[in-house]
């Protein structure tokens, strides 16, 4: 094997204990995600009003809908190539103000096709930030951590959903003009801006790049943080020879070690955003239009998302002590019953109950997700893969919306849950035969980690 120059950040990184630097980066990054989280249902929140106001039907909400998937998934890949091009820092910086500017010009919409643009814009900016935040967690903390704190900085982030339902329960009703109000929440989150200058660029990437002297000031950084924390740091194990890296780039679908992930994560993905985005785009709308008032509809919504928090919570508990690819097959599972089950009644408790549950595992399958899809890949496939897969996810769910409203319109209220169900069912078992495990590798990393030879103190 040709020896190539190396920084040896991941093994750098791989064994450094959790200082203030990583709460840090995990606190800036739950603050994109909780705009992420607020803004990405502010829509479907907002639609039942719009209806009335605009004289919009059901087929109107699907085409806006649909089409803010396109948006994501133009987003989520761009973003990939952008990440590898400029830096993960800032792709994921450029991406934020992207979302929120656009979320506050939808407080300016004067229809429901101007409404529609600008909501495809901000779509493109969520996917965008979401791929670059999994990227970035999970190419500077530990592999032996990263799952856990990927979910804690979701559990954070995820708040924004409920606090962002339980706003609009209460300004949507105040007057004709207030729904916009919601949409003017979502865009604070260009704060994000006051914590940038605070964050490192992934050393991974720059070494990736190489970009060898930036690489090893930002470990140095990074080890001077530590070893002020912690005391002296052992000796990092020796990187392994490796060849020329592979160009990246589209060229990469032709090698099988990056195609297969690819597919994989596809079906993850798009079972993922059908199942979830036709259950939590559709819930206040088609609830809505089975009889239950407005005021009522968006309030259950909202205390059915009280369990996002707490689902990122559980995953945080179980994402680094058990297999993931398991997990993520339980709780895919459990999602799809307690969402049929939620489709069979129209009793509030229950609708409560059962949204609850699904929002509750479902967040957890999330968290559980974006810890997963990055450790398929190397560092040089690692954006572009993840942002595939995440984007065909949510371009699937362009025909998602049409379908829901399809089968509402053709079938029936329940038969929207059956399907989505339906949709869980099949990740999970995709899932379960063709998925590779990756705690055996983490529990090696950090085997190798913590035998090292003999501390070593970081130059300031």
């Amino acid at each position: 094997m040709q020896h190539i120059p190396t920084t040896n950040a991941a093994n750098r990184l791989d064994r450094l204990p959790i200082t203030t630097f990583h709460k840090r980066t995990i606190l800036a990054v739950a603050f994109a995600y909780f705009f992420e989280f607020a803004d990405i249902n502010t829509f479907a929140i907002t639609a039942p009003v719009v209806r009335e106001q605009w004289g919009a039907d059901v087929n109107h909400v699907a085409y806006v809908t649909s089409l803010s998937f396109v948006g994501m998934f133009v987003g989520a890949v761009v973003a990939g190539g952008l990440a590898d091009r400029l830096g993960r820092k800032q792709t994921l910086t450029l991406t934020t103000l992207w979302f929120t500017v656009w979320s506050f010009a939808c407080v300016f919409a004067w229809d429901i096709w101007s409404l529609g643009v600008f909501r495809v814009l901000t779509s493109a900016g969520l996917s965008a930030m979401t791929v670059v935040a999994v990227v970035y967690i999970s190419e500077l903390f530990p592999s032996a951590k990263r799952g856990k704190f990927q979910a804690y900085a979701i559990v954070i982030g995820i708040c924004g959903t409920p606090v962002t339902n339980l706003i609009a329960s209460a300004v949507v009703p105040m007057s004709d003009w207030s729904w916009r109000l919601v949409y003017l929440w979502g865009s604070l989150g260009a704060l994000f801006l006051f914590f940038v200058r605070r964050l490192e660029e992934s050393p991974q990437w720059l070494e990736a790049r190489g970009r060898h002297e930036e690489a090893e000031a930002v470990l140095t950084r990074i080890e001077a943080h530590v070893t002020a924390e912690h005391g002296p740091l052992p000796e990092p194990q020796q990187p392994k020879p490796k060849g020329p890296p592979a160009k990246p780039g589209l060229g990469m679908l032709k090698d099988k070690k990056f195609l297969y992930p690819t597919i994989l994560l596809s079906v993850l993905w798009i079972t993922q955003t059908i199942g979830f985005f036709g259950y939590s785009s559709w819930a206040p709308t088609l609830l809505a239009a089975e009889g239950v008032s407005v005021e009522d509809s968006i309030f259950y919504v909202a205390l059915t998302t009280v369990g996002a928090p707490l689902g990122s919570f559980l995953a945080a508990m179980v994402t680094d002590r058990f297999e993931r690819k398991w997990c993520l097959v339980v709780f895919g599972l459990v999602i799809a019953a307690s969402g049929l089950l939620y489709g069979l009644t129209f009793t509030p408790v229950l609708i409560v109950v059962f949204g609850f549950l699904v929002n509750l595992f479902e967040r957890g399958y999330t968290a559980l997700a974006y810890a997963y899809a990055p450790e398929l890949y190397g560092t040089e496939g690692r954006s572009l893969g993840t942002s595939i897969a995440y984007g065909l996810g949510r371009l699937s769910n362009a025909v998602g919306p049409l379908m829901i409203a399809g089968v509402y319109n053709g079938i029936g209220y329940q038969a929207v849950f059956m399907v989505i169900a339906g949709t869980w069912t099949l990740g999970a078992l995709v899932l379960a035969v063709f998925g590779p495990a990756t705690r055996r590798r983490r529990l090696a990393a950090e085997a190798a980690a913590g035998a090292g030879a003999k501390p070593v103190t970081a130059t300031p």
